[in-house]
């Protein structure tokens, strides 16, 4: 597949990667860059630079080398969690504290990238398949909701919008049923670019925002000012970034089992230890935390390309988007509705992966099913329900806000108190059975 896929093909399936993740991207910046009261300016640079940080991130986790790299076809970007964490740490402290706070975090995870690749342990199928599912099942009610137009949208729910989603889902499907190759593959970028131009006709897109962009501005360091290393906001973000840990552990699994490739512990080292450099990077380049992203692992699935070569072109996309805002601008013009008729083909791929992982289980074992129906249920319920853990603690709150969070260490903890347990009980059950009826059996056969 690597060396089949070259020039205008490769673009193509690189910006449809770009597509796929790229509102989640720029959704992060734009909450807590309005959150914390940024200027215009301020915050078109926030976007920017994020879009610029996801690009080398995404480059340095899919360029496996000795030391660096998952090896996989990934797509890094901003993370969700650190959304409410950033805002009361910027809030109570300044921006400066932010980003000391995410540069420090950052390196702790990269220190002990080594003591996290050992939790690959704590990972069986029972455990693998139900945070897959579980980070699936959280992502729909976004796509869900960008399908009626977008949370708080007036115009929510609306007809115009129902057409244009489904309209889009549609489509995507009409590909991979009549169409083979390349033209499947393509589906979501062609139901996106289509979905626009429709909503385009319908006088749905605004292009303001792109006669409004620059066409050109460089990085820099700390452009929001220096850094601020103060103990309260360091221990928030590294909480936060051990729960990005667990979510990315997650979905290297996912994504490893899709591409036919069994991960060691060595490769989630690699893969912890870049996720720690890109945080980093987000904290020198005053941008953000980062992260594995979910929905493009339903991308892969669903155009069955598995190969590095699109994930580099992606990258590239990306570092050019942050380097000319007005080119980046041009996805921002993208309407809701689209884009939710897009994702949730996307997200519900990464529910089917996670079911395909479940048929593996034994469900005779009832703890596997205890497992399974905990954890899906406190997942989705955290989802659903946000404010069930409104009473909590801030530092404990940050842990169980986000479903997939709350999913993912409920399956680790069940799996890890079940089988510690049948270790104590085993011994005690066994010992006096297996000597005491072998040899009676045997006479039975012998008879």
């Amino acid at each position: 597949m690597e060396n089949k896929i070259r020039g205008g093909k490769i673009f193509s399936l690189g910006l449809q990667h770009v597509l796929a993740m790229y509102a989640g991207a720029i959704l992060v910046p734009l909450l807590v860059g309005r959150a914390l009261n940024l200027t215009g300016e301020q915050l078109s640079y926030l976007v920017a630079i994020d879009l610029l940080t996801c690009g080398i991130a995404t480059l340095l986790q899919a360029w496996k080398t000795r030391y660096l790299g998952i090896g996989l076809p990934v797509m890094l970007g901003s993370s969700f969690v650190a959304i409410t964490p950033m805002i009361g740490i910027g809030n109570q402290y300044g921006l400066g504290a932010i980003y000391g706070a995410i540069i420090a975090a950052g390196l702790f995870v990269a220190v002990f990238a080594n003591w996290f690749g050992k939790m690959i342990k704590l990972f069986p199928p029972v455990v693998t398949g139900t945070v897959v599912t579980v980070i699936g099942l959280s992502l729909i009610p976004t796509g869900i909701k960008n399908m009626a137009g977008g949370a708080n949208s007036p115009t929510f729910g609306s007809l115009d919008n129902l057409l244009l989603s489904f309209g889009v889902l549609a489509l995507i499907l009409v590909i991979n049923r009549f169409f083979t190759g390349f033209m499947r593959s393509l589906s979501v970028l062609i139901g996106i670019i289509a979905g626009t131009a429709v909503a385009a006709m319908m006088g749905k897109v605004n292009l303001s925002a792109v006669t409004e962009a620059s066409w050109f501005h460089l990085p820099q360091f700390f452009a929001f000012g220096l850094p601020e290393f103060r103990i309260a906001p360091i221990l928030t973000m590294i909480i936060v970034c051990m729960v990005i840990v667990v979510e990315s552990t997650g979905v290297f699994l996912a994504l490893g089992r899709v591409c036919e490739q069994k991960l060691t512990p060595q490769d989630m080292t690699r893969g912890y230890r870049t996720e720690g450099i890109a945080i980093v990077l987000g904290g020198l380049f005053n941008a953000f935390p980062y992260n594995t992203f979910a929905q493009n692992v339903g991308l892969v699935e669903l155009s069955r390309v598995k190969t590095r070569n699109v994930i580099y072109m992606a990258s590239g996309i990306l570092v050019v988007l942050g380097l000319v805002p007005k080119i980046a601008a041009l996805a921002t013009v993208i309407p809701s509705a689209v884009l939710g008729g897009a994702t949730v083909v996307l997200f519900g791929m990464v529910v089917a992966s996670g079911i395909r992982m479940l048929t593996e289980v034994n469900f005779q074992d009832q703890r596997n099913l205890m497992i399974v129906a905990c954890s899906v249920s406190l997942g989705i319920g955290a989802t659903v329900v946000p404010e069930l853990f409104a009473g909590l603690p801030a530092a404990l709150r940050i842990i169980v806000s986000d479903g997939t969070i709350t999913g993912s260490l409920s399956a680790i903890l069940l799996n890890v108190f079940f089988q510690s347990s049948s270790r104590l009980s085993r011994p005690a059950a066994m010992e006096p059975i297996v000597p005491a009826e072998t040899p009676a059996i045997r006479e039975q056969v012998s008879s």
